[in-house]
């Protein structure tokens, strides 16, 4: 059910003066505040990687013998019919991989970085499930690379520590040398795989403690099979979920002590924010409670989720204060973008995707915007809509997510089992600055990173066509005013865009090359040359003054919260 916002907000700081503009000068400024979120969170944009794919900084810690012969973890090639070559082992990413390369991280215009989990997995390669290809969850002769399986929430996995270079050395090198944030991947749902394994190996469907200590034991056993009269048995629910993995009971509040204990170690240790790993597979009560514990520790803490679902109403429960108030993944956002960038579609459907004024989220601008992820196909976009794909990213609203990789359309198009998941390595670093999508990605990335308007300003939508999109994004709070008008073509040509509506007088910049553009109130117009798959974006740094686009302003911040600016958690 849709749900309807407050409009008290509203009233206390809207002040419009009365009487008309005169020819040769602006209408009187607007005084009231617009945003879309004041949330701190709301500027950064995200670079997320697997870190054993990213870059081999360390080869000491590949541990190449690892598991032996037949369940060796370290380079496991597999081949699928139809398929490019992929591997299911440790290929040598790490910490140390990282910090090499914050620098070039950073340059691209990312200001955080999201990591898969960092807690130990197993010594092996896993002998039960499916094989990959069988079926949709593969885990047969997978490891823990991806760091999903844990068995000690407590300790960093050996492949990727170093030598001066473990997880609080990592968050202090990023946050202190390169003004970049550390998302940490928490998984609370499930460890490793925990049954049909031939035989029971070591570590696989075991959990430790910070001690050391063995608390639970998963025993080879169907979850059916597990006695909750037994203690070792005593973590695990009983009913099966994601393949064959341990699944944690959250009913057992055991499992949540031990949860916040391990994730505020990390937090102490630099997590500037957390992605929770399968929100959806226990209920809204643990996630409530994880997520006030955990701001109970760290009071502006931020956390976003993963809720694996195309319906916005689904995904946006966890969105409100009753559930915690957990920002998610835009996965309506992303099939909308993977349709038009990849598919061709118009791009009316990435407007419909918004939500900026159905009242389905508790906010629709503090979602995470991505187009594809380690879980999903890579998007199979060409070049142009690679592109395309990034310019609408980062100037439409939300917080933008870009996959490792994609700065060179890296094995587009690829599933998990197909190249998905390769390893990308420091030639592929070193070659990216070459590169047009390299180049087309920093420039607009940039450009939102020293805009405020792009990273919190409502979305004000003039025009969206087959292949065109029109729109304002506008932040008035106190003396810090400005707006952005987003031009996006997405065709072969170049094309002279001309806006009218909705246009405030005053001296726009383009936020690229600082030429200045006058609109003054006898010609309230602008024509402006946007280059094929180009973006163009100007700035008026003053309050809104087009009477127009005060009311349609008026109308979206009504939409935009019901948490005022800005009361929710």
């Amino acid at each position: 059910m849709t749900r309807r916002r407050s409009a008290a907000m509203l009233a206390s700081t809207m002040l419009l003066a009365a009487c008309a503009p005169t020819p040769d000068a602006p209408p009187p400024p607007v005084t009231r505040d617009y945003a879309g979120t004041t949330l701190p969170f709301a500027s950064e944009a995200v670079y997320f990687l697997l870190t054993d794919r990213f870059v081999d900084g360390d080869f000491g810690n590949n541990y190449e013998d690892q598991g032996g012969t037949e369940r060796g973890t370290f380079d496991r090639p597999i081949q699928l019919e139809g398929r490019l070559p992929a591997n299911i082992g440790y290929l040598g990413g790490d910490f140390a991989g990282i910090a090499a390369n914050a620098d070039y991280i950073a340059d691209m215009g990312f200001s955080a970085v999201w990591i898969t989990p960092i807690v130990d997995n197993p010594n092996e390669a896993f002998t039960g499930g499916i094989r990959p290809g069988e079926g949709l969850f593969t885990d047969r002769g997978k490891t823990g690379y991806h760091g999903y399986w844990g068995v000690n929430f407590f300790v960093e996995d050996e492949h990727l520590v170093s030598p001066g270079m473990r997880f609080e050395d990592l968050t202090r090198t990023l946050r202190e040398g390169h003004n970049l944030k550390l998302i940490l991947d928490v998984v609370c749902n499930h460890g490793s795989p925990a049954y049909t394994m031939p035989e029971d190996q070591p570590l696989y469907g075991e959990l430790y403690d910070a001690t050391g200590r063995l608390i639970a034991d998963h025993q080879n056993l169907h979850p059916s099979e597990l006695d909750p009269a037994f203690p070792l048995h005593a973590f695990y629910s009983r009913e099966p979920d994601l393949a064959e993995l341990s699944d944690f009971d959250p009913e057992n509040p055991a499992v949540l002590d031990y949860f916040v204990a391990a994730y505020t170690q990390w937090l102490d240790q630099g997590a500037a924010a957390f992605r929770i790993d399968t929100i959806k597979h226990m209920p809204h009560a643990f996630w409530r409670d994880f997520a006030a514990r955990i701001r109970e520790h760290s009071p502006d803490h931020f956390l976003f989720a993963e809720a694996f679902s195309y319906s916005a109403e689904e995904i946006a429960d966890y969105t409100w204060p009753e559930n915690g108030s957990i920002r998610v993944l835009d996965f309506p956002g992303q099939q909308a973008m993977d349709a038009v960038f990849a598919g061709g579609a118009p791009y009316s459907e990435l407007e419909t995707a918004l939500h900026l004024d159905t009242g389905v989220y508790q906010n629709p601008y503090e979602l995470l915007t991505f187009y594809d992820n380690h879980d999903m196909p890579r998007i199979a976009a060409d070049e142009d809509g690679y592109v395309n794909v990034h310019n609408w990213l980062f100037t439409s609203r939300g917080i933008p997510v870009v996959y490792y990789g994609s700065e060179i359309g890296f094995r587009a198009g690829t599933d998990q089992h197909g190249g998905n998941r390769d390893y990308f390595g420091q030639d592929n670093v070193d070659l990216a600055r070459g590169k047009r999508i390299h180049r087309e990605l920093t420039r607009i990335a940039r450009v939102r990173r020293e805009s405020v308007a792009l990273q919190r300003g409502l979305q004000a939508n003039v025009e969206f066509s087959d292949d065109t999109a029109v729109f304002y994004r506008v932040y008035q709070e106190s003396s810090l005013r400005q707006t952005a008008l987003v031009l996006l073509n997405g065709g072969s040509s170049m094309r002279d865009m001309a806006v009218t509506r909705w246009l405030s007088v005053g001296d726009w910049r383009d936020a690229v090359t600082g030429e200045v553009y006058a609109v003054r109130p006898d010609d309230v117009s602008l024509e402006l040359a946007v280059p094929a798959n180009g973006v163009r974006v100007l700035l008026l740094d003053a309050a809104v003054n087009d009477i127009d686009l005060i009311d349609e302003l008026n109308r979206l911040q009504e939409a935009a919260t019901d948490c005022g600016v800005f009361a929710c958690p």
